[in-house]
Formats: structure tokens, C-alpha cells, sequence
């Protein structure tokens, strides 16, 4: 409560921090920390949770992850009134960085100084215009074209980006970190990934080719982005949260975006099952099996990837989940009817990866 008075009186919109590291066990700190997620997220407006369950070098820790399902449950349930919102609040990780700037997986790593300034630069809506642009002016020949204005559009962002943040650096007297290179959107409408696909000729956002702009646009904002830097770090990819995303939320109210692909498109950008809204009744152990997917994939890639996903209390897929904010609206996804509760209820932890063979 502290802290939740002292960011509201700073005028800081979300404290990250409420973290633990639990990818190869938990201490009984580690425990009680989660354990007590619910009543944090739902007794405080500004505080967000991380939590590293899985990594490429020490698999996944099963255990933790069922552990985090049934605290998912408990965390909605106590903010059923605002559509179970304390879940908003809390990532699950698989290779979560030390240095992300972005809420609400950021948290301080242990390697990191004592003040230090990350700097997060969005943007997808000037990505969007600029790729706009390019087809309207006729000299497009071909998705090289569109990714070559991608990468100068991220480099001019990512330069402006930088710039800002060394100075409030400055003036601060902390050290300058690096600049996230992630398109982050908001439910503002011009302020959507959905919409960069849109623009590169995707006919319904969930379609196929879906998959292909997406990884295109992520390798591109990347290229763009490290030209312009040598302090890039955080998760520097493009997001795709469905509730923080018009049109990925419109997709969903179509019928064109399902959780399956939604899982497929995480396996080439940043970062994960993002703000993804379920029905109530979902069980502990579905939320658990549905974050082990996500997390294989950041594990199996050497990639980060995480979940949001948030339980509604009383609610069934196709009804909605309203926010508010910047983190927005979405109806509900459906969820296939097998479970696999026995492969939950195994627990104990996945091996990591063999990496020399990587087929």
C-alpha cells in the first residue's frame, strides 16, 4: 500500500518489481510471494508482478507454473467486479530480461545498477502510416520494399528514443540502460500491430499470412532499431495483446483470431499469450497447461515469452471483458474442451533442452 500511495503521488502509472525467479525452484520466500499475489493485485491499483517459471537452461518448472494457475483464479475471483483486472497485472515468464521496460514484466534484474533508466519507444502507429505511405505513393515493389521502410521508421524511433532517454538520465542522475525496441500498442485505434498488417495486405488480422507479416515486421523493427543503437535490450519485438489491441480484439470478435494462432504468431515475435481473456470457469490446471505451451516455445527458441492471460469470473467465451485504460476491451477466446490435468498434475519440472541439435 506503500508503495501504491507513493507511485499515485509521484504520478507513476505502475510499479514493476513484485517479481521472483523460480524457473528452477522455489524457496519458501519465492512461495510466499506468490502466495500472496492475490490479495497484492487486487488491493493496489499500480503494483505489477513478474514471475520466471521456465528458461532455456533449466526447462520449466512445472510445479510453480500450477501453483501460478490456481493463484490466477484466486487473483480474479478477488477482482470479479472489474472482470478478474488484477490478472492484468501479473506476467509469466519463460527467459524473462533484466532490463525490460515494459509493464508489466519489468522488474530490476540483479545485474543491473542502482538507478537506471530504460527507455521503451512503441510506436506501431507510426509504422503504420509510413508503410501507408510507401503503397500510396506507388514506388512499392514488393514486401522488401515494406520492410526496408520498416527498418528506417524503427531507426529514426529508436535514435529519438535514445536521445530522450539519456537526457532524462541526465537530469535525474541515473545511468542510461537501453532502448526496448518492442511495438507496444494501445486500444487506440491507429495504434495497432493489427493494423501494420493490415497495411502490408492482410486481408482479416488471424488470417493466413498473419504469421509471415508478423515475423517480417519484428526482424525489420529490430534491424532498424540496432543500426540506430548499440544499447538495444529488454524484449525489442513487436506485442500482439489482444485486449490492448483494437484490432486484434476485433479479430477475436470476428472469428478470425482463435488462442491456436494466437500461440503460432507468439513463436516469432515478442512476447507471448498477451492480455488473452478467458472464460471463468477455465480450470487452474488449463491455465497451467496453456502457460507450459507458451513457455516451451520461449524455451525451445531461446526466446522470451510470457502469459497474460486473465480468467473473467461468470463469464463465458464470447461475452466481454472491459478494462478500461490502456489496457482495453476483448471479447472472450474460447478454450478446445480437453483438458490435460494429468499431464499437469505430474508436476516436478521439464528438462531443459538439448542446444547442439536444434531441428
Amino acid at each position: 500500500h506503500t508503495l501504491d500511495e507513493a507511485a499515485k503521488e509521484a504520478g507513476v502509472d505502475f510499479i514493476g518489481g513484485y517479481s521472483a525467479l523460480v524457473q528452477k525452484g522455489m524457496t519458501n520466500s519465492d512461495r510466499a510471494l506468490i502466495e500472496s499475489l492475490p490479495e497484492v493485485l487486487s488491493q493496489t491499483s499500480r503494483i505489477c508482478a513478474s514471475i520466471n517459471a521456465a528458461s532455456t537452461r533449466a526447462g520449466i518448472n512445472v510445479d510453480a507454473v500450477f501453483l501460478l494457475g490456481k493463484i490466477l483464479l484466486e487473483t480474479a475471483a478477488q477482482t470479479a467486479e472489474a472482470d478478474g483486472f488484477g490478472c492484468c497485472k501479473l506476467s509469466i515468464f519463460a527467459n524473462m530480461p533484466e532490463d525490460n521496460p515494459f509493464m508489466a514484466g519489468a522488474y530490476k534484474g540483479i545485474g543491473e545498477p542502482e538507478t537506471v533508466i530504460n527507455i521503451g519507444v512503441s510506436g506501431p502507429g507510426v509504422v503504420k502510416r509510413a508503410i501507408e505511405r510507401l503503397c500510396q505513393s506507388g514506388q512499392c515493389t514488393g514486401l522488401g520494399d515494406i520492410a526496408e521502410q520498416i527498418k528506417s521508421t524503427a531507426f529514426r524511433v529508436t535514435r529519438c528514443g535514445e536521445l530522450i532517454g539519456r537526457e532524462v538520465a541526465e537530469l535525474v542522475g541515473a545511468e542510461f540502460g537501453i532502448v526496448d525496441l518492442s511495438l507496444a500498442p494501445t486500444p487506440e485505434v491507429g495504434d495497432s500491430v493489427g493494423e501494420i498488417f493490415e497495411a502490408m495486405g492482410i486481408a482479416k488480422v488471424g488470417g493466413p499470412g498473419t504469421t509471415a507479416a508478423l515475423a517480417m515486421l519484428n526482424d525489420a523493427v529490430k534491424k532498424g532499431g540496432a543500426f540506430a543503437s548499440s544499447s538495444v535490450g529488454g524484449l525489442s519485438g513487436a506485442f500482439i495483446p489482444v485486449a490492448e489491441d483494437s484490432a486484434l480484439a476485433k479479430a477475436v470478435e470476428d472469428g478470425n483470431l482463435c488462442l491456436e494462432k494466437l500461440e503460432a504468431m507468439t513463436s516469432v515475435c515478442s512476447v507471448g499469450l498477451d492480455m488473452v481473456v478467458l472464460p471463468g470457469d477455465t480450470s487452474a490446471e488449463t491455465l497451467a497447461a496453456l502457460t507450459m505451451d507458451e513457455l516451451a516455445i520461449g524455451v525451445i527458441n531461446k526466446k522470451t515469452t510470457s502469459c497474460r492471460l486473465i480468467p473473467v469470473p461468470g463469464k463465458k467465451a464470447g461475452d466481454r471483458a472491459i478494462f478500461g485504460g490502456l489496457f482495453g476491451e476483448s471479447p472472450i477466446l474460447p478454450i478446445p474442451n480437453e483438458t490435460s490435468d494429468a499431464f499437469v498434475h505430474m508436476g516436478g519440472r521439464i528438462p531443459a533442452p538439448l542446444t547442439s541439435l536444434n531441428n
